[in-house]
This record gives structure tokens, C-alpha cells and sequence, in this order.
């Protein structure tokens, strides 16, 4: 079920804005190509994403899809208005509107909005490829010149 990972993530997010429903090919290019945490986690942790994906359940999957591969984002709102499904996604789900730096997407179908979302912020982090520990380089001053101090204690 998974492929290699290949972020071509512009027309991933070009043929979910152009599709009019989730189907299980485009689900599956998804996940080979935008997914990069599922190949690592094993067939025990996607046994579920696996099973809502033979059974057709697209909101579902997404949602799922969603938890396992950006673990730092929650679904923050999720409205249907005016014949499309609007999703947001957040990092802190917990901070007002007008504070959150939400990612939103829409569309006609709640699965293709769900990964169209998942698609945004996926764009976002693909250039930050940071550790979850901070490094810090060391800044050299010129002018610095190591002293040996010498303390009898």
C-alpha cells in the first residue's frame, strides 16, 4: 500500500482541487507520495488507515491519515457552507481565531477537503526539516581570546 515518498506536493494539491470525489487510487497517492511517517510506522499502526481505505471510508482515513503523519496539527474546525466542506487545521487548537495561524482548505467533498488541508500543511513543513531539538550554532566572535584562569580552591 505505501510507495516511495515523492513530494510533488503542487499537483497532488492540483488533482484533489480538480477531483470530484475521493477514490482509492487517488488515496493511495497520497498517502506514497505526501505521507512521510507511515512507511516508518509499521503495519500494526497503520492497520486501521489500511482497513478504512479497503472499506471506502474517505472522511475517516483522512482523519486518521491526518493524526499519524502530522501528530503536531488537530482539526480545528471543520463547517460545511454554501455547498463546500471548509477544514481547518491547527497547531494550537486552543488559541482564538483571530490568534491561531490556521491552515484551511475547501472543497465539495469532506475527504478531499480533510487532505487538501493535510496537502497545505504538509507544503508548509516540507522545507523544515528541523530536529525537535533546537541546534545552536556557535558564534565566534573576533575578538574573543581565550584566557587561562588559574582558581586555587
Amino acid at each position: 500500500m505505501i510507495a516511495a515518498l515523492s513530494l510533488d506536493l503542487p499537483s497532488l494539491a492540483e488533482r484533489l482541487r480538480k477531483a470530484h470525489a475521493m477514490t482509492r487510487p487517488l488515496m493511495l497517492d497520497i498517502i506514497g507520495r505526501a505521507c512521510r511517517r507511515i512507511p516508518s510506522l509499521g503495519d500494526k499502526r497503520t492497520a486501521r488507515l489500511t482497513h478504512l481505505v479497503d472499506v471506502e471510508a474517505w472522511a475517516d482515513a483522512a482523519l486518521v491519515l491526518m493524526e499519524l503523519e502530522l501528530p503536531m496539527w488537530q482539526v480545528r474546525r471543520i463547517a460545511y457552507d454554501d455547498g463546500e466542506w471548509h477544514c481547518a487545521l491547527s497547531r494550537e487548537r486552543e488559541l482564538p481565531d483571530w490568534l491561531d495561524a490556521a491552515v484551511e482548505a475547501r472543497h465539495a467533498d469532506l475527504a478531499l477537503a480533510l487532505l487538501s488541508a493535510f496537502l497545505e500543511v504538509r507544503a508548509l513543513t516540507a522545507d523544515v526539516s528541523r530536529p525537535s531539538v533546537p541546534s545552536v550554532r556557535p558564534m565566534l566572535d573576533p575578538l574573543y581570546e581565550p584566557v587561562a584562569c588559574h582558581n586555587p580552591r
